[in-house]
């Protein structure tokens, strides 16, 4: 983000203009679970809209924190992948999945797990 992008210097303000939205922080936990293909993405037990997606992804490929190649196997699919920018946001996602463990009872860090409670419940 560029300085006169930015409206203020504090890097908390900043952090939050990037990922303090209710869905960028789920695209890259799920970038750091392996996700690739956007239809991965949509099938994320939060339920994320395809065009929220469509545009998360896009801002994070523009801002350097992602790469967008076609795939191989499928040329009409793309696979979005972590830059060494984007790897940073790692230790974002794993310190705020800790504070949720401690502070939410009864949740996880697996989507598959999530996905097979509701099922369930």
């Amino acid at each position: 983000m560029s300085s006169s992008a930015r409206r203020s210097d504090c890097p908390i303000a900043c952090t939050l203009d990037l990922l303090g939205d209710k869905w960028t922080l789920l695209v890259v936990r799920d970038l750091v679970l392996g996700k690739q293909r956007f239809d991965e993405f949509l099938n994320s037990p939060e339920g994320i809209a395809s065009n929220i997606l469509s545009n998360r992804l896009k801002m994070l490929t523009e801002l350097g924190y992602l790469t967008r190649e076609q795939d191989p196997s499928d040329r009409r699919q793309a696979i979005y992948t972590l830059t060494e920018q984007g790897q940073a946001l790692r230790k974002i996602v794993a310190s705020v999945a800790r504070w949720g463990e401690q502070h939410f009872p009864n949740t996880t860090r697996d989507p598959d797990e999530v996905m097979a409670r509701k099922r369930k419940g």
